[in-house]
Protein backbone atom coordinates (compact mmCIF):
# COMPACT_ATOMS: atom_id res chain seq x y z
CA UNK A 1 0.00 0.00 0.00
CA UNK A 2 1.08 3.59 -0.93
CA UNK A 3 0.43 6.52 1.34
CA UNK A 4 -0.58 9.34 -1.02
CA UNK A 5 -2.63 13.10 -0.83
CA UNK A 6 -4.60 15.39 -3.16
CA UNK A 7 -3.68 18.44 -4.19
CA UNK A 8 -5.96 20.92 -5.93
CA UNK A 9 -4.05 22.13 -8.71
CA UNK A 10 -3.79 25.66 -7.76
CA UNK A 11 -1.59 23.75 -4.26
CA UNK A 12 0.49 21.44 -6.34
CA UNK A 13 3.19 24.24 -5.22
CA UNK A 14 6.85 23.28 -4.10
CA UNK A 15 5.63 23.97 -1.27
CA UNK A 16 3.43 21.93 -0.60
CA UNK A 17 5.18 19.34 -3.04
CA UNK A 18 8.01 19.14 -0.53
CA UNK A 19 5.55 19.20 2.69
CA UNK A 20 4.32 15.84 1.33
CA UNK A 21 7.89 14.51 0.42
CA UNK A 22 8.89 15.47 4.19
CA UNK A 23 5.81 13.36 5.90
CA UNK A 24 6.70 10.44 3.36
CA UNK A 25 4.07 10.62 0.66
CA UNK A 26 5.04 8.67 -2.22
CA UNK A 27 2.10 9.57 -4.60
CA UNK A 28 0.14 12.42 -5.50
CA UNK A 29 -3.24 12.93 -6.92
CA UNK A 30 -4.32 15.89 -8.67
CA UNK A 31 -7.84 17.26 -7.74
CA UNK A 32 -9.94 19.00 -10.15
CA UNK A 33 -6.94 20.55 -13.17
CA UNK A 34 -7.56 22.03 -15.60
CA UNK A 35 -5.16 21.40 -18.27
CA UNK A 36 -5.54 23.16 -21.51
CA UNK A 37 -7.90 25.33 -23.19
CA UNK A 38 -9.84 22.80 -25.69
CA UNK A 39 -12.03 20.57 -23.57
CA UNK A 40 -9.64 17.83 -22.88
CA UNK A 41 -6.53 17.55 -21.16
CA UNK A 42 -3.92 18.11 -23.16
CA UNK A 43 -0.40 16.11 -23.67
CA UNK A 44 2.08 18.68 -22.93
CA UNK A 45 0.49 19.97 -19.81
CA UNK A 46 -0.06 16.23 -18.02
CA UNK A 47 3.98 15.55 -18.60
CA UNK A 48 4.95 19.16 -17.08
CA UNK A 49 2.31 18.07 -14.27
CA UNK A 50 4.12 14.33 -13.73
CA UNK A 51 7.57 15.75 -14.10
CA UNK A 52 7.03 18.50 -11.54
CA UNK A 53 5.61 15.67 -9.23
CA UNK A 54 8.63 13.61 -10.17
CA UNK A 55 11.46 16.20 -9.41
CA UNK A 56 10.56 15.65 -5.81
CA UNK A 57 10.88 12.25 -5.98
CA UNK A 58 6.97 11.14 -5.65
CA UNK A 59 4.59 9.84 -8.40
CA UNK A 60 1.77 11.62 -10.33
CA UNK A 61 -0.66 8.74 -9.30
CA UNK A 62 -3.65 9.91 -10.92
CA UNK A 63 -6.02 12.63 -12.01
CA UNK A 64 -9.48 13.28 -9.90
CA UNK A 65 -12.24 14.82 -11.81
CA UNK A 66 -12.90 16.14 -14.71
CA UNK A 67 -13.72 20.11 -15.35
CA UNK A 68 -17.37 19.89 -15.24
CA UNK A 69 -17.52 21.85 -19.26
CA UNK A 70 -15.31 18.68 -20.42
CA UNK A 71 -18.47 16.18 -19.60
CA UNK A 72 -21.54 17.84 -18.15
CA UNK A 73 -23.43 17.37 -21.53
CA UNK A 74 -22.83 14.03 -20.96
CA UNK A 75 -24.38 13.84 -17.61
CA UNK A 76 -27.04 15.96 -17.84
CA UNK A 77 -27.30 14.15 -21.58
CA UNK A 78 -27.66 17.37 -23.99
CA UNK A 79 -27.02 18.39 -27.51
CA UNK A 80 -23.07 18.24 -27.29
CA UNK A 81 -22.16 14.95 -25.44
CA UNK A 82 -20.75 13.09 -28.62
CA UNK A 83 -18.21 16.00 -29.46
CA UNK A 84 -17.84 15.78 -25.65
CA UNK A 85 -17.11 12.04 -25.66
CA UNK A 86 -14.60 12.59 -28.03
CA UNK A 87 -12.75 15.14 -25.46
CA UNK A 88 -12.99 12.57 -23.30
CA UNK A 89 -11.72 9.95 -24.95
CA UNK A 90 -8.70 12.26 -25.77
CA UNK A 91 -8.00 12.68 -21.93
CA UNK A 92 -7.91 9.07 -21.60
CA UNK A 93 -5.56 8.69 -24.46
CA UNK A 94 -3.18 11.61 -23.53
CA UNK A 95 -3.12 10.43 -19.84
CA UNK A 96 -1.75 7.10 -21.48
CA UNK A 97 0.51 9.00 -23.23
CA UNK A 98 1.41 10.82 -20.44
CA UNK A 99 2.03 7.83 -17.51
CA UNK A 100 -0.24 8.72 -15.58
CA UNK A 101 -2.38 5.81 -14.65
CA UNK A 102 -5.97 6.74 -13.22
CA UNK A 103 -8.41 9.09 -13.61
CA UNK A 104 -11.20 9.20 -10.78
CA UNK A 105 -14.43 10.57 -11.32
CA UNK A 106 -18.47 10.98 -10.04
CA UNK A 107 -20.74 10.31 -12.40
CA UNK A 108 -24.17 12.49 -11.19
CA UNK A 109 -26.12 15.65 -11.27
CA UNK A 110 -26.80 16.95 -7.50
CA UNK A 111 -23.08 16.19 -6.01
CA UNK A 112 -22.40 16.75 -2.53
CA UNK A 113 -25.21 18.62 -0.83
CA UNK A 114 -27.19 18.79 2.11
CA UNK A 115 -24.33 19.54 4.76
CA UNK A 116 -24.96 21.70 7.21
CA UNK A 117 -21.67 22.47 9.38
CA UNK A 118 -19.11 22.07 6.64
CA UNK A 119 -15.75 23.51 8.20
CA UNK A 120 -17.43 26.46 9.78
CA UNK A 121 -19.13 25.65 13.18
CA UNK A 122 -16.79 23.68 15.23
CA UNK A 123 -18.93 20.61 16.15
CA UNK A 124 -15.19 18.50 16.40
CA UNK A 125 -12.97 17.60 19.44
CA UNK A 126 -11.93 20.04 20.99
CA UNK A 127 -14.06 22.73 18.54
CA UNK A 128 -12.29 21.14 15.29
CA UNK A 129 -14.17 22.32 12.29
CA UNK A 130 -15.93 19.18 10.84
CA UNK A 131 -18.33 18.67 7.97
CA UNK A 132 -21.77 17.27 9.33
CA UNK A 133 -24.63 16.02 7.61
CA UNK A 134 -28.42 15.99 9.28
CA UNK A 135 -31.34 15.36 7.01
CA UNK A 136 -33.41 16.84 9.55
CA UNK A 137 -31.43 19.92 9.78
CA UNK A 138 -31.31 21.46 6.33
CA UNK A 139 -34.48 23.04 4.16
CA UNK A 140 -36.01 21.23 1.34
CA UNK A 141 -33.26 21.30 -1.27
CA UNK A 142 -34.39 22.94 -4.41
CA UNK A 143 -34.45 20.22 -7.66
CA UNK A 144 -31.48 20.54 -9.87
CA UNK A 145 -32.06 22.22 -13.46
CA UNK A 146 -31.32 19.24 -14.98
CA UNK A 147 -34.43 17.52 -12.52
CA UNK A 148 -36.50 15.25 -13.40
CA UNK A 149 -33.79 12.71 -13.73
CA UNK A 150 -34.90 9.20 -12.37
CA UNK A 151 -32.37 6.80 -11.00
CA UNK A 152 -32.77 4.63 -14.17
CA UNK A 153 -32.52 7.25 -16.55
CA UNK A 154 -28.82 8.02 -14.69
CA UNK A 155 -28.19 3.88 -15.28
CA UNK A 156 -28.70 5.02 -18.92
CA UNK A 157 -26.43 7.87 -19.21
CA UNK A 158 -23.88 6.26 -17.01
CA UNK A 159 -23.55 3.37 -19.43
CA UNK A 160 -23.54 5.34 -22.58
CA UNK A 161 -20.68 6.97 -20.97
CA UNK A 162 -18.71 3.75 -19.65
CA UNK A 163 -19.22 1.52 -22.91
CA UNK A 164 -17.34 4.80 -25.00
CA UNK A 165 -14.65 5.78 -21.94
CA UNK A 166 -14.13 1.93 -20.76
CA UNK A 167 -12.35 0.41 -24.23
CA UNK A 168 -10.25 4.06 -25.00
CA UNK A 169 -8.97 3.68 -21.17
CA UNK A 170 -7.96 0.44 -21.43
CA UNK A 171 -5.84 0.92 -24.28
CA UNK A 172 -4.48 3.32 -22.95
CA UNK A 173 -3.22 2.41 -19.84
CA UNK A 174 -5.95 4.22 -17.88
CA UNK A 175 -7.86 3.07 -14.75
CA UNK A 176 -11.60 5.07 -14.61
CA UNK A 177 -11.93 5.02 -10.96
CA UNK A 178 -15.82 5.75 -9.75
CA UNK A 179 -16.48 7.74 -6.63
CA UNK A 180 -19.80 6.82 -4.53
CA UNK A 181 -22.83 8.69 -4.33
CA UNK A 182 -21.75 11.32 -0.67
CA UNK A 183 -24.54 11.58 0.83
CA UNK A 184 -25.76 7.56 -0.75
CA UNK A 185 -29.24 8.68 -1.37
CA UNK A 186 -30.79 7.28 -4.60
CA UNK A 187 -32.81 10.63 -5.31
CA UNK A 188 -31.48 13.99 -4.30
CA UNK A 189 -33.05 17.70 -5.97
CA UNK A 190 -35.17 15.60 -8.11
CA UNK A 191 -32.03 13.61 -9.49
CA UNK A 192 -31.34 9.94 -9.30
CA UNK A 193 -28.23 8.34 -8.35
CA UNK A 194 -26.29 5.63 -9.23
CA UNK A 195 -23.50 4.38 -6.22
CA UNK A 196 -25.57 4.23 -2.77
CA UNK A 197 -24.78 1.14 -1.70
CA UNK A 198 -22.90 -2.54 -2.42
CA UNK A 199 -24.83 -3.89 -5.17
CA UNK A 200 -24.48 -0.71 -6.60
CA UNK A 201 -21.14 -0.86 -6.89
CA UNK A 202 -21.18 -4.12 -8.02
CA UNK A 203 -23.31 -3.01 -11.03
CA UNK A 204 -21.02 -0.67 -12.12
CA UNK A 205 -18.24 -2.97 -12.52
CA UNK A 206 -20.31 -5.55 -14.02
CA UNK A 207 -21.87 -3.03 -16.15
CA UNK A 208 -19.03 -3.03 -18.56
CA UNK A 209 -16.27 -5.90 -17.33
CA UNK A 210 -12.84 -4.55 -17.60
CA UNK A 211 -9.41 -4.31 -15.63
CA UNK A 212 -10.27 -0.25 -16.61
CA UNK A 213 -13.07 -0.10 -14.51
CA UNK A 214 -13.20 -0.02 -11.34
CA UNK A 215 -13.71 2.06 -8.24
CA UNK A 216 -12.41 5.12 -6.44
CA UNK A 217 -13.39 3.64 -3.05
CA UNK A 218 -14.61 6.99 -0.41
CA UNK A 219 -14.78 4.88 2.42
CA UNK A 220 -16.12 8.07 4.07
CA UNK A 221 -18.76 7.86 1.53
CA UNK A 222 -19.00 3.67 1.83
CA UNK A 223 -19.00 3.72 5.84
CA UNK A 224 -22.21 6.27 5.34
CA UNK A 225 -23.94 3.25 3.61
CA UNK A 226 -23.36 1.78 7.18
CA UNK A 227 -20.80 1.74 9.53
CA UNK A 228 -21.15 -2.07 10.15
CA UNK A 229 -20.66 -3.42 6.80
CA UNK A 230 -17.44 -1.14 5.73
CA UNK A 231 -14.85 -3.27 6.06
CA UNK A 232 -16.70 -6.24 4.16
CA UNK A 233 -17.49 -3.66 1.32
CA UNK A 234 -13.25 -3.31 1.92
CA UNK A 235 -13.10 -7.54 1.59
CA UNK A 236 -15.28 -7.74 -1.49
CA UNK A 237 -14.28 -5.19 -3.62
CA UNK A 238 -10.65 -5.28 -2.86
CA UNK A 239 -10.57 -8.98 -3.08
CA UNK A 240 -12.03 -8.46 -6.92
CA UNK A 241 -9.06 -5.63 -7.83
CA UNK A 242 -11.09 -3.14 -8.50
CA UNK A 243 -10.48 -0.73 -5.86
CA UNK A 244 -8.19 1.68 -7.89
CA UNK A 245 -7.19 4.10 -4.87
CA UNK A 246 -8.51 5.02 -1.27
CA UNK A 247 -10.45 8.06 0.06
CA UNK A 248 -9.36 7.18 3.70
CA UNK A 249 -11.46 8.70 6.48
CA UNK A 250 -13.80 8.19 8.92
CA UNK A 251 -17.55 9.14 10.97
CA UNK A 252 -19.65 8.91 13.07
CA UNK A 253 -23.40 8.06 12.41
CA UNK A 254 -24.61 6.91 9.03
CA UNK A 255 -27.06 8.44 6.67
CA UNK A 256 -29.24 10.14 7.57
CA UNK A 257 -27.07 11.71 9.79
CA UNK A 258 -23.25 11.89 10.56
CA UNK A 259 -19.86 13.96 11.07
CA UNK A 260 -16.78 13.34 9.61
CA UNK A 261 -14.25 13.39 12.16
CA UNK A 262 -10.59 12.19 13.11
CA UNK A 263 -9.79 8.89 12.21
CA UNK A 264 -8.76 7.96 15.53
CA UNK A 265 -13.11 8.86 16.55
CA UNK A 266 -15.02 7.42 13.99
CA UNK A 267 -17.64 4.11 13.88
CA UNK A 268 -14.99 1.90 11.71
CA UNK A 269 -11.74 0.67 13.35
CA UNK A 270 -9.05 2.25 11.70
CA UNK A 271 -6.63 -0.59 11.75
CA UNK A 272 -9.58 -3.04 11.17
CA UNK A 273 -9.78 -1.60 7.60
CA UNK A 274 -6.18 -1.21 6.77
CA UNK A 275 -5.73 -5.27 7.67
CA UNK A 276 -8.86 -5.76 5.20
CA UNK A 277 -7.16 -3.83 2.69
CA UNK A 278 -3.95 -5.61 3.16
CA UNK A 279 -5.30 -9.39 3.41
CA UNK A 280 -7.64 -8.73 0.28
CA UNK A 281 -4.55 -8.02 -1.59
CA UNK A 282 -4.95 -4.05 -2.08
CA UNK A 283 -1.42 -2.52 -3.14
CA UNK A 284 -2.52 1.10 -4.46
CA UNK A 285 -2.72 4.65 -3.06
CA UNK A 286 -4.79 5.56 -0.09
CA UNK A 287 -5.14 9.71 0.53
CA UNK A 288 -6.15 11.49 2.89
CA UNK A 289 -10.38 13.06 2.97
CA UNK A 290 -12.37 15.42 4.53
CA UNK A 291 -9.87 16.13 7.25
CA UNK A 292 -11.14 18.02 10.20
CA UNK A 293 -9.74 21.61 10.16
CA UNK A 294 -7.44 22.25 13.23
CA UNK A 295 -6.51 25.24 15.04
CA UNK A 296 -4.27 28.09 13.33
CA UNK A 297 -5.00 26.11 10.09
CA UNK A 298 -4.11 28.11 6.82
CA UNK A 299 -5.84 27.42 3.45
CA UNK A 300 -4.68 23.94 2.53
CA UNK A 301 -5.31 22.65 6.12
CA UNK A 302 -1.85 21.28 6.35
CA UNK A 303 -1.91 20.16 10.10
CA UNK A 304 -5.41 18.28 10.01
CA UNK A 305 -3.60 16.35 6.72
CA UNK A 306 -0.57 15.95 8.70
CA UNK A 307 -2.60 14.56 11.36
CA UNK A 308 -3.98 11.92 8.97
CA UNK A 309 -0.80 10.76 7.05
CA UNK A 310 0.67 10.54 9.86
CA UNK A 311 -1.78 8.23 11.45
CA UNK A 312 -1.79 6.36 8.00
CA UNK A 313 1.45 5.57 7.82
CA UNK A 314 1.84 4.30 11.26
CA UNK A 315 -1.30 2.02 10.69
CA UNK A 316 0.51 0.53 6.99
CA UNK A 317 3.64 -0.20 8.43
CA UNK A 318 1.75 -2.26 11.43
CA UNK A 319 -0.42 -4.24 9.10
CA UNK A 320 2.99 -4.86 6.73
CA UNK A 321 4.96 -6.44 9.72
CA UNK A 322 2.12 -8.68 10.73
Amino acid sequence: MKLGIGFPQREMTDANLRYAQQLGVTHVIAHSPRLGDHGYHELDALMAMRKHVESFGMTLEGLENLPHDHWDCIVEWKDGREEQMKNVQQTLENMGRAGIPILGYYFGLAGVWGHWRNYDGGGGRGGANVKSFDVDRIPEAPDHEAAPVSVEEMWDRFTWFLKRAVPVAESAGVKLAAHQDDPPVEMLRGTGRLLTNHDAMQRLIDLVPSPSNGLEFCQGTVSEMGSDRAVDAIRRFAGQGKIFYVHFRNIKGEYLKFDEVFLDEGDVDPLEAMRAYKEAGFEGVMTPDHCPVIEGEGSYRHRGMAFSLGYMRALMQTVEKE
